[in-house]
């Protein structure tokens, strides 16, 4: 995995032994999430991002693209932290792309980050373990 440009602009990109249609199970389900997502369950719907932290809502914003197995889009603002919410919330994409062997290629792009230091920071440490975490559930 690779992040293009750690502040403003995120970029992620990882192959699995998937399907589309497992991808974008693993990444809308709280009860796949929950499983990867460090303790976190995150529930992605054609309208609303939300994430719970040990049962308290850490996490809410609209959900601007929704494309089953191939794209989702959704703002990110974190409301477990004070400070961080108080940030212009972010944006996070999913794309989700069949490779001809057999393998998903996914791309996460946290961008919007200019005005939201600490969100970029933060964002920065924890998209890499999560997607590890991804990885090895979906390639097992």
């Amino acid at each position: 995995m690779n992040v293009v440009t750690p502040t403003t602009e995120q970029v992620y990109e990882l192959r699995v032994r998937a399907t589309p249609e497992q991808v974008w199970d693993a990444i809308t389900k709280p009860e796949v999430t929950s499983r990867y997502y460090g303790g976190t369950s995150v529930e992605n719907t054609h309208d609303r991002h939300r994430a719970w932290e040990n049962g308290v809502l850490s996490h809410e914003s609209p959900t601007l693209v929704w494309e089953p197995s191939r794209r989702l889009v959704h703002g990110w603002c974190s409301l477990c932290d004070p400070e961080r919410a108080a940030e212009e919330e972010s944006r996070v994409t999913w794309e989700i792309e069949p490779l001809a062997d057999g393998t998903t290629k996914l791309t996460v792009t946290h961008d919007r980050l200019e005005s939201s230091p600490l969100t970029a920071a933060n964002v920065s440490a924890g998209w890499p373990v999560v997607l590890e975490g991804l990885k090895r559930l979906l390639d097992a």
